[in-house]
């Protein structure tokens, strides 16, 4: 998901603002691995037996993938049959959950996330996006359409009876009682290892106004997070966190079946593949999807959708169909969304790893709906608007940092209540990597009227000044605040990642990020299997570093403190010309470097002389500062740390280099680019004005 504000664009989208009056907000190769064995058991759920339900299995279908076998461990299969309610936003529904015990040991009580109850008053979200600010509501003041519950009308127990008056609401991350959007049930009896236990459980919603990326917008609807999905059994414990202001989602493998009834005039878009589209006599239709490998399910209607959907991917599994579903004013630049689409199923397919589904849906969400840049399995949201230049690379922006999702939470299904950074951090790192490859490494984000900047220096931005509040590895719901988050989980992982590149090597990095997706595809890594595979592949070991930038908060900040040259013996009074000298005289010169902040690294700078010479010195960062003593005929002319420009976290890259004498060309080119937009400004208003 992109939450981070593309802060490059403020000064162009100011003026776009103020004379178009749009509002633009910005979301923000090594040998392959196989994936690790799986047991015919455990992936095609044919050796489940419970003794009070009857034999249960998990489908070991493969119609929406192109394998002709399952890739995942699958744990759950739902089957929901849902209405919704186009007028009130409701959504009436069954749900048949078959839940295959892989855990080793007996289970008595299971709970599930509803998630639509986080947007209530007194909500663990609602308090928290109050206080630290959301991804789209302020929370002024309390709006009825900002409502949103998720209601189990009954729950059964194959075998086990009604267990509706079992439901417990319950708080495992901060005792709020008036949180619901964890409930448990307590079996009568405990489901063995091995067997399978299926629910029945009959479900009401109310959706609200779009919030965290579900919800409707006038006649526009998100349905995501909408049903009540069951927990990961997790390191010998159930993992069901509450839904916090700054978190997204965890979940099983697995298959699932879903029949979505709507009004006949909407255009449905979902994740998977669709089975059939039946016209019901109530003026209704009924859409059947299916999803093999998935831990999630989400959909999205609207009348007014156009729909591209003759392009096909040729992945290395097999043909990927795109679907594009556009608003109609959008139109023109349903070319361009299915271009950059493309070009990011390219480098991910080559870089790191196949994409192993049958399609994937690119939903244009209804303008200003809160519902832009979002992830599901097969299924993103972008965002744009009317106006867009294609020098203004906003969609392209979020199409790739979506579309990465499908790899680093889609199929590497990390905790992102515990480890966000696990997916976010990670994805924005190759969002950087396959935008530098499209659209240019200094042009990515903009290139626009002469004016140009990158992804990577998009990410470093959005990391400096939250730099030393929140170690990134953390619970998301920890973090100071939204900035904080957004910041450290995107940003600064980003620009670890981009810093280890300057010290295992760029072919390192990417033959390490390869082996990461291949071993642990269709699994829950943490946070060491991750940092272990760098070490492994590059042969380093790298805790100082990963101590640091992964499990610590130090910020990093070199700095030339300064640099001077004068006679050795100036002491000697000189006759004659003053220059006569010049060529023949020995300088002594000296340059100190600064360790500002706490974060050791060790640095390269390079220092040159008048004459033209140039050394690189090594600094390991150890003390506070440093000195450098040279003796040749030639005066120190200037010194940069990081020549090469491998350190992407240092959080004032200003004051890395020194100069002798000043350069006025940097001041001169601000100038000229401040007349320029002021110029434009004031075009701006006075045709405004007129």
């Amino acid at each position: 998901m992109k939450i981070r504000w593309i802060i490059v664009f403020l000064p162009v989208v100011t003026v776009l603002a103020i004379s178009l009056a749009v509002k633009e907000h910005a979301a923000r190769a090594g040998a392959p691995q196989a994936a690790p064995a799986v047991s015919p058991a455990q992936t095609r759920g044919v050796a489940v037996v419970s003794g009070s339900a009857g034999a249960l299995a998990i489908p070991d279908t493969t119609s929406a993938i192109n394998s002709p076998t399952p890739m995942s461990q699958r744990v759950v299969h739902y089957e929901i049959d849902a209405r919704y309610d186009a007028a009130k936003h409701t959504v009436d529904a069954t749900e048949t959950l078959t839940y295959h015990n892989l855990t080793g040991q007996p289970l008595d009580h299971f709970p599930f996330h509803l998630y639509q109850n986080a947007f209530q008053p007194n909500s663990t979200w609602v308090r928290e996006a109050k206080l630290m600010g959301s991804r789209d509501t302020a929370y002024d003041k309390w709006d009825a359409k900002q409502y949103g519950s998720e209601d189990i009308k009954s729950l059964e127990v194959v075998g086990q009876g009604d267990l509706t008056s079992q439901l417990q609401y319950v708080q495992p991350d901060d005792g709020n009682r008036d949180d619901k959007t964890v409930v448990d049930v307590k079996l009568p009896k405990a489901i063995a290892p091995g067997e399978s236990v299926q629910f029945k459980i009959a479900f009401q919603e109310q959706m609200p106004e779009t919030q965290a990326r579900s919800g409707w917008k006038r006649d526009f609807v998100l349905g995501g997070q909408w049903f009540p999905k069951v927990g990961v059994f997790w390191h010998g414990a159930w993992n069901c966190h509450q839904y916090h202001a700054m978190t997204e989602f965890f979940a099983d493998f697995g298959v699932y079946d879903v029949k979505l009834t709507v009004p006949q005039f909407e255009v449905v878009g979902a994740s998977g593949v669709k089975v059939s589209e039946v016209s019901n006599s109530d003026s209704t239709k009924t859409l059947t999807y299916h999803g093999d490998d998935i831990h999630d399910f989400a959909w999205t209607a609207s009348p007014r959708y156009k729909v591209k959907e003759d392009g096909v991917y040729q992945g290395q599994m097999g043909p990927v169909q795109i679907r594009i579903l556009m608003q109609p004013a959008h139109w023109g630049q349903v070319e361009r969304h299915e271009k950059i689409l493309r070009e990011s199923l390219d480098h991910f397919e080559r870089w790191y790893g196949p994409y192993p589904y049958k399609t994937i849906t690119l939903v244009d969400p209804e303008p200003d709906s809160a519902a832009e840049g979002m992830e599901y399995p097969t299924f993103i949201t972008g965002e744009t608007s009317w106006f867009m230049p294609d020098g203004l690379r906003l969609p392209e922006v979020v199409v790739e940092h979506e579309f990465g999702h499908q790899y680093w939470y889609g199929m590497v299904a990390t905790n992102e209540f515990e480890d966000a950074w696990m997916d976010e951090g990670i994805n924005s790192y190759t969002e950087v990597k396959v935008l530098d490859s499209i659209l240019g490494r200094n042009t990515s984000v903009m290139n626009l009227a002469g004016a140009t900047f990158g992804e990577r220096e998009e990410q470093r931005m959005s990391y400096i000044a939250v730099a030393d509040l929140d170690p990134i590895a953390q619970n998301a719901y920890d973090y100071y605040n939204g900035n904080s988050y957004g910041g450290i989980t995107y940003g600064k992982t980003a620009s670890v990642l981009l810093t280890l590149e300057g010290i295992i090597g760029e072919d390192t990095m990417a033959k390490a990020m390869h082996v990461y997706f291949m071993k642990y595809r269709f699994t829950h890594p943490v946070k060491e299997d991750f940092l272990k595979t760098i070490e492994q592949v590059s042969g380093k070991d790298l805790r100082w570093y990963f101590n640091q930038a992964i499990y610590g908060a130090q910020a990093m900040d070199y700095k030339v403190l300064k640099i001077e040259s004068f006679p050795v013996n100036w002491y000697e009074e000189k006759k004659g010309s003053a220059h006569q000298d010049d060529k023949n005289t020995v300088y002594r010169s000296y340059v100190w470097l600064q360790r500002k902040e706490d974060f050791v690294m060790p640095v390269e700078v390079e220092i040159k002389f008048d004459n033209g010479e140039a050394v690189r010195e090594h600094w390991d960062g150890a003390s506070r500062w440093t000195k450098f003593t040279y003796e040749k005929k030639a005066k120190v002319e200037s010194a940069e740390i990081d020549p090469d420009h491998k350190v992407q976290i240092d959080r004032d890259d200003f004051n890395n280099s020194y100069t002798d004498e000043p350069n006025a060309k940097p001041a001169r080119k601000i100038e000229n680019y401040w007349m320029f937009l002021s110029q434009w400004v004031a075009q701006a208003l006075a045709w405004w004005a007129v």
